[in-house]
């Protein structure tokens, strides 16, 4: 116990007792720091190009054994890149290939998150770059595919930047199919597994939306009662607008 408080006592030693090249050493590296900021040019705004996400084992050791709690950190980053020093990003103007990269990263950390896709369907899906535009629904999609049941809600708003947004109702078809062949749970909505029927509608494919219909009602897939006779009554709409 002596010891110890002998340490503590005496652990702040006297600046006389430094080395003296020590202290020149340190002075010489202060001086340089001051002169090598001295002579850097004015700060001006530029920006910076997303990087790629490190790789998965450099992911993993970074996380600590906390994945979800990195996602989040990663997710407000992301998030927060199209603001930097002196300059605000136009979200047309990131590196989708990239971007599109650290969202599959940061759902790799945290697959329950909903934040990635919901970033990806309703803000990076709105830029008006139909490339881009493609590129980040297609990502939806795709990650729609391993979690249908819980990642519905993002396509489903797929559905609706394809359709009316982009002009593409062959892309707004394709997501809606998937919807309804995959989004099977009963917490899903009826109206979301049915956006199929209302594309076929809207481009006049009478024939084929009242096929589509057909075969839900003799499914039993519709079970919800109100839903059943709203569908119903849907289909005996069809039959008479056929026969117009």
């Amino acid at each position: 116990m002596k010891l110890l408080d002998h340490f503590i006592v005496n652990r702040e030693r006297p600046i006389k007792v430094v080395p003296g090249l020590v202290i020149a050493a340190l002075l010489i590296g202060l001086l340089a720091q001051i002169s090598w900021h001295g002579m850097r040019p004015a700060a001006t705004a530029g920006a910076t190009d997303l990087p790629h996400p490190p790789a998965a084992l450099v992911i993993q050791a970074i996380s600590l054994g906390e994945p979800v709690a990195l996602a989040k950190i990663l997710m407000l980053w992301l998030q927060a890149f199209d603001h930097q020093p002196g300059i605000s990003v136009p979200y047309k103007n990131l590196d989708y290939d990239q971007l599109i990269a650290w969202l599959d990263t940061i759902l790799t950390l945290d697959p329950k998150s909903y934040y990635p896709m919901l970033l990806a369907s309703r803000v990076y899906a709105e830029v008006p770059d139909q490339e881009r535009q493609r590129m980040i629904l297609e990502f939806v999609y795709e990650r729609f595919l391993q979690d249908p049941n819980h990642r519905w809600p993002w396509l489903a708003h797929a559905v609706y930047v394809a359709k009316h947004r982009m002009g593409d109702s062959d892309l707004a078809m394709k997501y809606a199919r998937a919807l309804r062949l995959y989004a099977t749970d009963s917490a899903v909505p009826a109206w979301a597994r049915q956006m199929e029927l209302f594309i076929l509608e809207d481009l006049g494919d009478i024939e084929g939306a009242k096929v589509l219909l057909g075969g839900l009602l003799d499914s039993g897939v519709i079970k919800d009662r109100n839903e059943l006779r709203f569908f119903e009554e849907r289909l005996d709409k069809l039959e008479v607008e056929r026969e117009k």
